[in-house]
């Protein structure tokens, strides 16, 4: 094994207590912090966006996709990209692209400029995100890193739960414009840190080129299949733009799967999956988070149109789901730790689908107190006690030198569900064009979805009791704090040898 301090010579690795492990903390925090904002509060915006730009539903769904389509299909090859060419590198060119496309994203005149923006930030989160917490895991000293990432999964937790509110003030106050040319000073911060007094690492086993190829052919899958999915409802099945799209979306994957199993440097490596554990995890990864994000998609839109709040009371109404998250997630994981994962991850899926049944009920007629927040508490308390068993299974089920890459596909797993549950589920649920800006044809629609999530979530739990093995997790306590699939960046493995410089 390399050691874990070898290091440029004359620079050594930063300690928690001191001046440059802050700075190198606080770069990586409001780096993530500007991820984690964006993805928040452009649900509080979607209802706004959608009266002031004149999109029908589709529009809606593309706003969120187009992020996610090139998050998930580029954001292994970021990590790898960090890995090779310097970590610092890649997180101050990801900051400067996601910057410029909020920019842009606040300068959209219409639907497609919008829609253009937000896949170009995508770009940028694929770069800077797995990089944030490589930075920590490449800077810190040992001895330090598990305080560090502590820190660093906290205060990005909190720059979630801070979204929607900030968000939903910045709509209702000055405008939709604004929660996209937020990024423009934050990311000035992030970058005069960065430069200033973050150091640059790299791995040193990293070599080859990076699976260009397989990035290529998972994107193509992935917009193909999302776009038929998407634009079926409008244009028919039978449309030849869909059937295109679809085979497109076809040949995509399964050029991505022979790329990836002949490749000379995949960014999946081809045994990963031979772990059961493993592949099971990710399968629960996938159905969990589909059924999570298909609710936070259209939940904003319901509390908006149905219930009639405010953007700011809808940021709101879904807050104690994310402080559920943040006072109890750590525990799920130790009670994973003593017990098992098993039991949390079948039983977190199952209170989620549980909160699911109950926010179908939610109408016109719901009072908050009554209606809305014992739903938002039981599916917070269910996905609280999911999320990190889940992780913390996914990496002890992987071999040690697969650590990162595991997480990151975990990461990448988790995102093309959501991507593809955004997509999917108005079309099962039955809803089409401008249903969303009509209570009477939105709240059918709803509670159909609402269904359909529940069910997912179930499915989820039941896959887990029958595939999650108790012994998977190690005896002893974990050495790093357990992440959200969703909002953590991918982690990267203890042992690696690295390399480091200032300047």
């Amino acid at each position: 094994m390399p050691p874990q301090d070898r290091l440029a010579e004359g620079h050594s690795f930063v300690r928690y207590s001191t001046a440059s492990g802050r700075w190198v903390l606080l770069a990586s925090i409001l780096g993530s912090a500007l991820a984690a904002l964006d993805a928040t509060v452009v649900h509080v915006a979607l209802p706004v966006l959608g009266e002031e730009l004149d999109a029908g539903l589709s529009g809606l769904q593309w706003t969120l996709n187009g992020y996610l389509l090139t998050l998930s299909a580029l954001i292994l090859t970021g990590g790898a990209l960090g890995d090779r060419y310097g970590r610092r590198r890649m997180f101050i060119v990801g900051v400067v692209w996601f910057t410029v496309a909020s920019l842009l994203c606040g300068l959209a005149v219409n639907l497609e400029m919008l829609i253009a923006a937000r896949i170009l930030q995508g770009v940028g989160g694929a770069l800077l995100a797995p990089a944030s917490l490589a930075i920590i895991q490449a800077s810190f000293h040992p001895e330090d890193r598990a305080r560090a990432v502590g820190a660093w999964s906290g205060l990005s937790g909190v720059s979630a739960a801070i979204g929607p509110l900030f968000g939903g003030y910045m709509i209702d106050a000055l405008s939709w414009r604004f929660i996209f040319w937020l990024n423009v000073p934050v990311a000035a911060i992030v970058i005069f840190v960065c430069v200033r007094h973050v150091p640059e690492t790299h791995d040193p086993t990293s070599a080859g080129r990076p699976d260009i190829m397989g990035a290529v052919a998972i994107g193509a899958g992935l917009a193909g299949l999302t776009f038929a999915l998407i634009e079926a409802p409008e244009r028919g099945t039978g449309s030849p733009q869909v059937l295109l799209a679809a085979v497109v979306g076809a040949a995509g994957l399964i050029g991505f799967i022979l790329v990836e199993r002949r490749g000379t440097h995949p960014m999946i490596p081809p045994d990963i999956f031979s772990s059961h554990q493993f592949t099971a995890a990710n399968l629960v990864t996938f159905i969990v988070y589909a059924s999570l994000s298909g609710v936070f998609f259209l939940l904003t839109v319901h509390f908006q149109q149905v219930l009639g709040y405010s953007p700011l009371q809808a940021g709101l109404a879904d807050v104690p789901i994310t402080l559920l998250m943040l006072a109890l997630s750590a525990r799920a994981g130790d009670l994973a730790q003593r017990i098992g994962p098993r039991l949390p991850m079948a039983a977190g899926p199952v209170g989620m689908a549980a909160g699911t049944l109950s926010m179908s009920t939610i109408s016109a007629g719901s009072s908050y107190l009554t209606g809305v927040l014992p739903s938002v508490i039981m599916f917070g308390l269910g996905l609280s006690l999911t999320v990190a068993p889940l992780t913390a299974t996914v990496l002890a089920s992987a071999d040690d030198r697969h650590a990162g890459v595991a997480s990151g596909i975990n990461n990448a797993v988790a995102r093309v569900a959501g991507l593809l549950a955004v997509a999917a589920l108005p079309v099962a649920a039955g809803l089409t064009g401008s249903d969303y800006l009509d209570p009477a044809a939105f709240a059918p629609g709803f509670r159909t979805a609402m269904l359909i999530s529940a069910a997912l979530s179930l499915a989820g739990g039941v896959l887990a009791w029958f595939t999650i093995r108790n012994d998977v997790l190690p005896a002893e306590a974990p050495a790093r704090r357990h992440h959200c699939a969703v909002d953590g960046a991918p982690l990267q493995p203890h042992n690696r040898q690295l390399t480091a410089s200032r300047g």
